[in-house]
This record gives structure tokens, sequence and C-alpha cells, in this order.
């Protein structure tokens, strides 16, 4: 149901495109996709015919292997990944990679934090715009929204219908397997269902987007693989391009490539529908406003007073 996620590779990242594509590919174009992966700076040293030996392949499949990731052929990735080579800075060779076990606690926090940086960044930059305004859309016009995801991905679907129940919208977030499946279940035409998943193959969320779409329910799912099976069951897709490493599993890193998605969903669909927002936001705020500590007039006066 999902439309072809394929990117050009010379639209994005190559490595953001390898990344997102990665468990869509055949067994033995994910060996060629980990050589890349591990070394990008040392494909444009090597021939087709080393990459194939290191990947324990054919020749043949490298060329598929980049074909399928958009690129017409082993010249022209050697090309991309040598530009991006060109294009890297010595603090992001410094802090790209892994964290390893003798690293002190400075460079700790320095690859943390660059790691989250780049998540926005490289998220951001491969977004695909036609379809985030297609799910802008859909939230605007939908009488219901319901948000779906397990896990970690549970607590991002509380934060957009926290954020879109605040501005008017009718919007619930299920992590139960049971309520997801009672609730998708009552979905009708005018409604939407979102699924996050990292992944892209959790079966709770599956499970919950399919009888959506039974229901009838326009389907979604934002997940940082093109290729994974939740996109193949939905209307429309978006991704986010986290990367992974021994020490920041997908459930660590995943939420902040899928809550940059989110706030860039929730201020289109805000900006989309000005008026109504202002207007909730103000009534909100007020609801919540004697429940600051510095809005209590017993506490002004004491300040005051001391």
């Amino acid at each position: 149901m999902g439309s072809d996620a394929t990117s050009s590779i010379g639209a994005t990242s190559p490595l953001v495109t390898i990344r997102s594509l990665l468990p869509g590919l055949a067994r033995a174009e994910q060996r060629v996709a980990k050589i890349v992966l591990d070394g990008p700076e040392t494909i444009a040293r090597r021939s087709i015919t080393e990459v194939a030996e290191a990947a324990a392949t054919s020749e043949t499949t490298v060329t598929r292997f980049c074909k399928a990731i958009g690129v017409g052929g082993y010249p022209d990735l050697r090309i991309a990944l040598a530009a991006e080579t060109a294009r890297a800075s010595p603090r992001d060779r410094r802090l790209g990679g892994d964290i390893e076990p003798d690293d002190d606690l400075a460079a700790v926090v320095a690859k943390v934090g660059y790691a989250d940086a780049m998540a926005v960044e490289e998220t951001v930059g491969q977004l695909d715009r036609d379809a985030l305004q297609r799910v802008v859309d859909a939230i605007g016009r939908a009488r219901r929204i319901d948000i779906y995801g397990v896990g970690a991905s549970a607590f991002v679907a509380l934060d957009l219908q926290q954020k879109l129940h605040r501005i008017g919208l009718t919007c619930f977030a299920w992590s139960d397997t049971h309520n997801a499946l009672t609730s998708a279940a009552v979905l009708g035409q005018d409604d939407l269902a979102i699924g996050i998943s990292h992944s892209g193959a959790t079966s709770e969320t599956g499970e919950a987007l399919r009888q959506a779409a039974r229901s009838g329910a326009t389907t979604a799912v934002l997940t940082n693989f093109a290729r994974s099976p939740l996109t193949e069951v939905v209307d429309e897709v978006l991704t986010t391009a986290v990367r992974e490493s021994g020490y920041r599993s997908g459930a660590m890193a995943s939420r902040i490539g899928q809550l940059a998605v989110v706030d860039c969903l929730f201020v289109a669909v805000a900006q989309s529908r000005m008026e109504r927002t202002e207007s909730a936001l103000e009534a909100t705020f007020e609801a919540v406003r004697d429940h600051r500590l510095d809005a209590r007039p017993d506490r002004r006066r004491h300040r005051e007073q001391g």
C-alpha cells in the first residue's frame, strides 16, 4: 500500500539511504551494505572485486546492491562516498564512531551529543516533504486519530497525542495490544491511524494498523527503515535516520529522530489551523495556570516579603 520509498542517493546522504533500506535488501546485498557502512572512506580505493570478496559474494551482487540503493553502479557509489568522506570534518570523524569501553566521561558525553544532533539533522534532511504534507492534511481532516506504539515508541506516541490533543484534536495513544486492536476496530473512513516503530517490524503495531485499515481508516507509519514490513501495510510512510552503535540501541536512539518528526507534524498541523490553535493553546494554558508555583499568590507574597 505504501509508495516506493527508495530515494535517489544524490538527494540525501548515501549512508543514510543505505541504513534506511538495509532490512529490505537481500541477504548477500546486506553483507555488501555492511562492508560499505563499516568503512565508507575505503570504498573509493577498493575495486568492485575486492568489495565482492570481502562480502563473500559476486560482483553482480555488488552491482545489484548499487541499483537497489538508487545508484547506477559501483563507480557511482565510489564517487558518492568519496564526496561524503571529503565533506566530513575532523570532528565528524572523531565523534561519529562507536563509544569505546575506554572512553572517558567527556568523550561519552561528546559522542552521545553528536549522535543525537546527527539523528535530528539527518532525519530532517531526508524527510519526505510530500508524505509529511499528506499526513498533516490527514490529521487536519480526521474525526479521530489513533496512535500505536510499544516500548520506547510508546513514549513518542504519547508525546504526539498530548500535542495534538492540546490544540483541540481528538487523539488517543495506545500501547496495550488489546486496547489498540479494539480501538482500531471502531475506526472509520474519517479517521487516521499512525503507527510508530523504529524497526518497522513490531508485530503489535502491525496488527493494530492492519485492523485500522480493515476498518477503513487512513494509515501511516513512522519508522527508521523505508523497506520494512509495516511500510507495506500503510498508506503513508515517514522515516527517521537514526544511526545505531553498540552502546546506542535502536530503542535508545530512535526517539530523538521520532520526536523531531513529531514536532514537524505538530507545528505544521498547528500552522494550518492557526486561529483554532491559538484559541486552544490559550484555553489549555489558562486551565493549568494556577498549578504553576510562580503563579500562586501566596508564593508571590512570600518572595516580595523576603
